[in-house]
Parts: structure tokens; C-alpha cells; sequence
């Protein structure tokens, strides 16, 4: 598996052990915070309450309350299907990641700081009233000299020194688990954790936000079908690791149906331009975009798909691809469930012995029933959230790239049947024909 590694520091792979009295102050603030709406649980309990509902509200209330690296924690464990307790992901689904801007005074800094002079000297004009806060970033208008329109991503200041603590105190209580529970032990905290780092690493570092926009424009131009499906250009003079600046998309969030129905276009042909481009990036380039929720798609007013916020990313290396095209066909075509389960084994990384027949079997009943529906009505995205659950439970620790690649699959079939609801992703023979070149098209129901 090939996985970026960079992390919030620069180099190293984890978060530091070291704890020193910034981290242990930090501790006492998370434990005061988590112990208050732990009691309001114990009180709600006792009242009659449903222990497991609250316990998730409660839960989410507090992440809120601690701030960002708590909130992005959040996001993924609502956007990773089937590794984490669902009433917990569903609660955690409804928490926004929108905060009040920063301050003129700290934001001007920030510019400052990075590009080395202040916004009005370095654009013709920038808006300082964000078009959107959130708890890592905040995004500006503004026009370069010349006259183009961009968007300006600026880093909230301080905020990567808060999350290194809260990432020192996370591997720490993680460790902890590891030691002292065997149920911790099959969860993989500490595997968890570091997932986590590279994410959030990923999301706090502009520059590799903007060589993945730019390596997925290039990988759309490997190929001659994808001249209707853009990513926006870069303003490297105006970019660094905590701002970024590029051009601003004049267009409709791709859920939008008012509007993109008032323009005439056809809106299922472009899902499936987005689609397909997704799909080549992740089987044949080894490179996708992680985060493809409607926010982060868009039509722009040439009826061009646009994909936008590249802080999460996916990378899947040659073998993975390889194990991928194997598993894929023998479970949606084959029925092959040993196949199968051979595949959870080679992609992860396996923490006790996998009993291959009787995950074959688990398999099996888990999704017979669901592919003997029509293909029009299959979930596609769910049928791989099943798969992560049986290997879960086989104590298989799968990559975080297929939770990903899930992930994106359950958004993409959401738009469909808002866009195309008589049309399957794989029920379509290009898409057939593309991930699984040697498979015959199976027989539209």
C-alpha cells in the first residue's frame, strides 16, 4: 500500500511521545470536557434515556467543544463506513465544520507571514469577509493583478501547535488501549491514530493540496476522455503550506438540481463524466480524490465538471489495483467468496489468523442477499462497507484507501439517483469495460 506519510511536523511518522506541560494542560482540558458529557450520559441513564444515542450526542457535543482536531476526528470516523459503532457515525455526520472567521488583525498576519506583504499590495482587490470559515481554513475572494478571479485558502494561525497536542494525547491514550485491552488491541488504535495524522497532515499542508489538483489535471489529460471534467489552476506565487490561492469556479454545486435543470444540460451524462474520471484515477493512475461530496463538485457555467478540495486524497499502488480488479469481478460477477475473502487477507494487514472458509461464508451471507437484487437498485459503495465490517471482525486491518474508495462510491450512487436514477455505475458497459477489462458485462436486469 502506498500512503503519503507526511506529517504535521515535516518528516516523522507519528506524533511525538513527548508530553510536556503545553500537552498535559491540553489533557486536563480534553478529560475535564469528555468527563462533563460523560456525566450528562451516566445522568440520562439514569433517568431512562437511551444510554447509546445519547452517549453519540454527547460525544459530538464535545468534539465540538474541543476544536478542530476533534472535529476533523469526527468527520472521520461519520465518513469511515463500517470500521466505527454506526450510531456513532450517524451522529457524527450532522456535526459542521464551521467556526467564526479569524480576526482582521491575525488574518493579515498570516498573508504577511507567508507571501510577504499585505493582501491589498499582492492582489487588485481581496475581499476581507470570508466566503466560508471552517475550523482549519477560511476562503476569500479576490482578483489578481490583471483582472483574474481566484480564491484565496488562508490557514487559521496557530492552529498546528494545537494539534500536534491533541495528536501527542491521542497515540498516548491509544498506546494505552493497546496495553491494557484485547478489544482495544483488535480495534488498532494506534493504527487509527496514525491514519489520522496523515490525513489531517495532508489537510494542513496547502502545497500538497496543490500538487494533488495538479496531478489529477494531469492524469485527466492522459486520456482523451475527460476534456469536459477540470480541475482549477494553481497561483503558485501566491501559495505556500498554510495559504493557497487558486482560480475561483463561476458555477453550480453538482446537487443543485434547480438550478442545473434550469440550463438544459445533461446532468446524468456529466455524473458520468465525474464518475469515470474518478474511477480512472483510482485504477488506472493510482491517484483519486477522497473527499467528493457535493460541496466539492461542481458545474461550472460552460456545464464542465469541476472537482474542487483535494485535501484528502487517495493512492492506491500497483498491487493493491491488481487485488482490487481480482476482488471486485469475483464478488459482483463470480460469486467467487473465497476469492474474495483471499483479497481482504493480501490487502490488509492481518492482527490474528484469518479462517479463510468461514470468511467466505460470512461473505456470502452478508451479500447474496443484497446482489440478487436488480443491478439498478444494488449499492455498489455499501456492498464494500460489508466487506470492511467481515474483515474488521476477522480482526483484518483493510487500508484506509478502500474505506475511501467506499466512501466515494456512496456518494457517487447518492447523485444518481438524484441525476441518473435509471442508470448503475456498474451497470454501465464503459464502466464495466474500464475496471474489469477481461470480465463479460453481466446481464442488465
Amino acid at each position: 500500500m502506498t500512503k503519503t506519510t507526511s506529517s504535521l511536523g515535516g518528516t516523522s511518522d507519528e506524533p511525538s511521545a513527548a508530553v510536556g506541560m503545553a500537552e498535559l494542560g491540553r489533557a486536563a482540558v480534553t478529560a475535564a470536557v469528555l468527563g462533563r458529557h460523560g456525566g450528562r450520559v451516566a445522568i440520562g441513564a439514569l433517568r431512562g434515556q437511551g444510554a447509546t444515542p445519547l452517549a453519540a450526542a454527547e460525544a459530538k457535543t464535545a468534539f465540538a467543544e474541543l476544536g478542530p482536531t476533534y472535529v476533523k476526528l469526527a468527520q472521520m470516523i461519520a465518513s469511515s463506513p463500517g470500521l466505527f459503532p454506526e450510531v456513532l457515525a450517524n451522529e457524527f455526520r450532522s456535526l459542521l465544520d464551521e467556526v467564526p472567521p479569524v480576526g482582521e488583525e491575525d488574518l493579515r498576519r498570516v498573508v504577511l507571514r507567508e507571501l510577504g506583504d499585505q493582501p491589498e499590495n499582492l492582489f487588485e482587490s481581496f475581499d476581507l469577509q470570508p466566503l466560508a470559515s471552517a475550523s482549519i481554513a477560511q476562503v476569500h475572494a479576490a482578483t489578481l493583478p490583471g483582472g483574474e478571479d481566484v480564491v484565496v485558502k488562508i490557514q487559521r494561525p496557530g492552529i498546528r501547535a494545537g494539534v500536534q497536542q491533541d495528536l501527542r494525547i491521542l497515540m498516548l491514550v491509544a498506546r494505552l488501549l493497546e496495553r491494557t485491552s484485547a478489544s482495544g488491541r483488535m480495534a488498532n488504535p494506534i493504527g487509527i491514530v496514525e491514519d489520522f495524522e496523515v490525513t489531517l497532515g495532508e489537510e494542513l499542508n496547502f502545497v500538497h493540496e496543490a500538487r494533488g489538483m495538479e496531478l489529477f489535471e494531469h492524469n485527466l489529460r492522459a486520456y482523451g476522455d475527460n476534456d469536459t471534467v477540470r480541475v482549477p489552476a494553481v497561483h503558485w506565487r501566491y501559495t505556500t503550506p498554510r495559504v493557497l490561492t487558486m482560480e475561483r469556479i463561476h458555477g453550480y454545486k453538482i446537487d443543485d438540481l434547480a438550478q442545473l435543470g434550469a440550463k438544459g444540460w445533461d446532468l446524468a451524462g456529466a455524473l458520468k463524466r465525474a464518475v469515470r474520471a474518478w474511477l480512472e484515477g483510482a485504477l488506472q493512475h493510482g491517484f483519486f480524490h477522497g473527499d467528493a461530496h457535493a460541496g466539492n463538485l461542481m458545474i461550472d457555467t460552460e456545464g464542465r465538471v469541476v472537482f474542487l478540495d483535494f485535501g484528502i486524497t487517495g493512492h492506491l499502488d500497483d498491487k493493491t489495483r491488481d487485488v482490487i480488479r481480482t476482488g471486485l469481478p469475483a464478488l459482483l460477477v463470480s460469486r467467487d467468496f473465497r476469492t474474495v475473502a483471499t483479497s481482504i487477507y493480501e490487502l490488509g494487514a492481518v492482527l490474528s489468523p484469518l479462517d479463510l472458509d468461514q470468511a467466505s461464508k460470512d461473505i456470502a451471507a452478508l451479500v447474496e442477499p443484497i446482489l440478487e437484487k436488480p443491478l439498478s437498485e444494488i449499492s455498489y459503495g455499501q456492498v464494500l462497507v460489508d466487506i470492511v465490517k467481515v474483515g474488521t471482525g476477522y480482526g483484518v486491518r483493510l487500508p484506509r484507501e478502500l474505506v475511501l474508495v467506499a466512501k466515494q462510491l456512496l456518494y457517487f450512487e447518492r447523485y444518481a439517483k438524484l441525476m441518473a436514477p435509471d442508470w448503475s455505475i456498474l451497470n454501465d458497459p464503459e464502466l464495466i469495460g474500464f475496471l474489469f477489462e477481461s470480465v463479460v458485462e453481466p446481464t442488465v436486469v
